[in-house]
């Protein structure tokens, strides 16, 4: 670096003095330059001599300032120079730096590659050693394979000369003989077979019935109930004849109010102390006769009062209905079942079956189903549910189209009830097909509690369903209000609303109401339609 930095400043100070020269050059050509009125030559000669001191003079002061300068820039140079000396010493570290970490990775790579080397040698050698393994082993399979077809090949003959040997002695073929044997085994099979199944359904036979007649000899003498009473009529005892009086009313204005109003005949003969309510529908005249037991009791009968009484009445059976279900559940020992269920339960307890009660028949089918459960070994609480829930959907027959089945199926699904108690309840009429032991044992309950002795009346049910069908027919109509099958069906009370129906559109309703009962129908006698339509005005004195 020192060499650099002389070398540096001989080459600044040449510069300098080449530089000074050259102005002095300048100068004297300046000076000697020939004019037009030229000296003389003592003229020229004392005028160069001046000239000469000065300029010397002026040229030292020149070089001077020159060199000053050239030492100035040069030593700017210098430092220039050492700060690109460092810069380069420092790339120079940089690079050495550089390499020698190059040299280390590529030492780490070689001893990498040198490693895996090893390794990809030792992995040959091993894959040699394991195909000479294998070729050794192939061969001695291979050796094996040979041997066994010597021997198979000394088995066959073996077996033809034993064959062969058998035919002579025994005097048949081979596939003589095996067709012999299959036939004398196949023939003893079938005769022991014949005689175990013979005997294995002659005992279960008399086991199946003996125990089928055990459980439903045992279920229908625990739950044997009351033989089905065929009564359309109740019997209401008044404390004396004169409140037949009142309960007629003026011109018999009370009677038709109370009539209009349930939807029941109420029969007034010459029976002391008693009056008769005729319905075909139980419901309509339990309310019916509650609400005749309070007039009497309060002793004050007018329209008002009628249509109040009913009103409570009917709040009243719903009540009865609501504890009647839950007494059904308290008898059976079923818990947590949905509130909407135990109440449509309730609703069952005015309801018949070809003269059956329903709620009735419910629970003795449960009763029944539950028994046959524990003798059989299975969930007797789940096959008593499905009993019980099994004709559910009576309760909304009259309300929802389709078989009360399938309704009721729908119901207990809506409210939760187990899948198998669901299945149960759609099959017991075989429209869905039996899937489940429950299922089988909920249509046997079934029919045991309806097919006992006076258990059901045919006759009954078939007049229910005329007398429903009649109010169906006069309920189809538009404009119509409520409708009542009575004097046992041989009269329909249509009440319609004087909104939508003027007196000329009733006495068609009429007509109409007729025309279909002829045709959809079969009855004794005649049935007269009477369509009513009655305006009323209310207001309050206050």
């Amino acid at each position: 670096m020192d060499m650099t930095i002389v070398i540096v400043l001989a080459v600044a100070v040449l510069l300098a003095a080449f530089v000074a020269i050259g102005a002095l050059l300048v100068l004297l050509l300046r000076r000697t330059a020939p004019k037009e009125t030229g000296p003389t030559a003592e003229q020229i000669a004392q005028l160069k001599a001046e000239l000469t001191e000065k300029e010397l003079e002026q040229a030292r002061k020149d070089a001077d300032e020159i060199r000053v300068k050239a030492e100035g820039e040069a030593g700017e140079i210098v430092r220039k120079s050492e700060a690109l000396v460092e810069s380069a010493a420092l790339m120079r570290r940089e690079v050495e730096e550089e390499s020698r970490i190059l040299k280390n990775e590529l030492k780490e790579l070689r001893a990498d590659l040198e490693r895996r080397e090893n390794r990809l040698g030792e992995r040959e050698q091993r894959l040699d050693e394991e195909a000479r393994r294998q070729s050794e082993r192939a061969r001695k399979l291979a050796e094996t394979e040979t041997e066994l077809a010597d021997r198979r090949v000394e088995l066959d003959q073996v077996a033809e000369k034993r064959r062969q040997i058998l035919e002579r002695v025994a005097g048949l073929t081979a596939e003589q003989a095996k067709t012999e044997l299959v036939k004398e085994i196949e023939n003893q099979a079938k005769r022991e077979a014949a005689l175990i199944v013979r005997e294995i359904e002659g005992d279960a036979r008399k086991e199946g019935e003996k125990r089928a007649c055990k459980i439903v000899t045992l279920a229908v003498q625990r739950v044997a109930t009351e033989q089905t009473a065929e009564s359309v009529v109740s019997v209401l005892h008044l404390p004396g004849d004169e409140m037949k009086g009142r309960i007629i009313g003026r011109e018999g204005r009370n009677i038709r109010a109370f009539e209009s109003t349930t939807g029941v005949n109420l029969i007034i003969d010459d029976t002391p102390e008693a009056v008769l309510l005729s319905c075909f529908d139980p419901v309509r005249r339990e309310t019916a006769r509650l609400t005749l037991e309070k007039l009497v009791l309060d002793g004050r009968i007018h329209p008002q009062r009628i249509e109040e009484a009913y009103e409570r009445s009917k709040a009243e059976v719903q009540d009865l209905c609501v504890r009647a279900g839950e007494d059904a559940l308290v008898e059976l020992g079923i818990t947590d079942m949905h509130p909407e269920l135990v109440t449509l339960l309730g609703q069952l307890r005015y309801r018949t079956s070809y003269g059956q009660n329903v709620l009735k028949h419910l629970i003795e089918s449960a009763h029944i189903a539950g028994i046959m459960a524990s003798e059989l070994r299975l969930d007797r609480n789940l096959v008593k549910r499905c009993a019980l829930l099994h004709d559910i959907g009576k309760a909304l027959t009259h309300e929802v189209e389709g078989s009360h089945a399938l309704i009721g199926a729908e119901i207990a699904r809506r409210y939760g009830e187990h899948e198998d108690v669901v299945h149960a309840i759609e099959a017991h009429h075989n429209e869905v097909e039996v899937r489940t032991v429950e299922a089988v044992l909920t249509q046997a309950a079934d029919a045991i509690s309806g097919s006992r002795p006076g258990a059901r009346r045919e006759s009954l049910e078939a007049y229910v369903k005329r007398l429903e069908r009649l109010e169906e027919i006069a309920q189809s109509f538009e404009g119509v209000d409520k409708v009542f099958a009575m004097q046992a069906g041989r009269e329909i009370r249509v009440m319609v609303r004087p909104d939508n129906v003027d007196d000329i559109q009733a006495q068609v309703i009429a007509r109409d109401v007729a025309k279909q009962v002829e045709e959809e129908l079969t009855y004794p006698g005649q049935i007269r339609i009477t369509v009513v339509r009655e305006s009323r005005a209310t207001e309050f004195a206050r």
